[in-house]
């Protein structure tokens, strides 16, 4: 099934730009390793966001002569994009600056401040979590919500949820590493936050990276597409087996679906057409987002 909401994305971009702007603030008052590594991952959020706003835009574009099956691959390229750029623009670099605090540490200076803007970024960022959440809970219906992060073909929603969950648990770190770093004296503490801050964004990256690419190249549409075959195809005695069914994912919401079907071999050629066209619209109407079928009939009789 389709789904058109871009809401979750929105709300993940202005909070996202509120936090940048605060972070960067801070980052600059204080001095602070994990600060500068949270403003850094930040601004890359709201890049990510544009970007996954114009994928979004793009994979609607309908179906012209040089794209006959649309433009719905799209998103997943810049989904695909997001996770690398998550990848460069947030962890190594965080990883790198990080390294660099623990070889020239620097005292932080304005913890109040510090710790303030980390508690406000905390409490958007939660905002934007939320969202995701509820955005994915009507999406997923009755499946699992682990099950459905790893099966689902909305990149953009699995994209936005990484993210923000990562900007979720990489700001617990950054209050941690300030919060140790003013207890001790020490701003190694605060290098050893930047660090683990960009170790989260590379993870989640890398895993979001493999997700997209999957589908990317060409997933398998959902294991269910070739249980709605069959039952569109046992609708009608004229239709005696169906096999070879292949279906591959083409965007959000979009499958195609090539299959053969053994067909009685006594049929007209417009009985044979009369039972196709019952077949494909049994099976639109049992899976909406099956936008292509292909059916190649043998009447074999075998």
């Amino acid at each position: 099934m389709a789904h058109d909401s871009t809401s979750h994305v929105w709300q993940s971009l202005f909070a996202n730009l509120a936090i940048a702007v605060a972070k960067g603030v801070a980052a600059a008052v204080t001095g602070s390793g994990a600060m500068l590594a949270e403003t850094i991952h930040t601004a890359a959020d709201c890049g990510n966001q544009v970007l996954l706003l114009v994928g979004i835009r793009q994979s609607r574009r309908p179906p012209d002569a040089s794209h006959p099956l649309g433009y719905g691959r799209r998103l997943y390229f810049w989904s695909f994009i997001v996770a690398l750029m998550l990848f460069l623009g947030g962890g190594v670099f965080s990883v790198y600056e990080g390294l660099h605090k623990w070889g020239h540490p620097e005292a932080i200076e304005s913890v109040a401040l510090a710790v303030g803007i980390l508690l406000f970024s905390l409490v958007l960022e939660g905002w934007a979590l939320y969202g995701n959440v509820v955005e994915m809970g009507k999406r997923r219906g009755p499946i699992p919500f682990f099950d459905y992060l790893r099966m689902t073909k909305d990149s953009d929603l699995v994209v936005v949820f990484g993210e923000n969950a990562a900007a979720v648990l990489g700001l617990v770190f950054a209050l941690a590493a300030v919060g140790a770093a003013s207890a001790t004296g020490d701003p190694r503490w605060d290098a050893a936050g930047s660090v683990a801050v960009g170790a989260v964004l590379v993870a989640v990256s890398v895993f979001l990276a493999v997700e997209v690419e999957s589908l990317l190249i060409g997933e398998s549409a959902d294991p269910d597409l070739e249980a709605a075959v069959a039952r569109a195809a046992a609708a009608d005695p004229r239709l005696r087996k169906v096999y070879e069914v292949i279906g591959v994912q083409q965007g959000p919401g979009e499958t195609l679906c090539a299959l053969k079907v053994r067909c009685d071999p006594a049929l007209t050629v417009g009985e044979l057409h009369d039972a196709i066209e019952g077949f494909e619209a049994r099976l639109r109407k049992d899976r909406p987002g099956t936008k292509w079928v292909f059916i190649e009939p043998d009447l074999s009789g075998q």
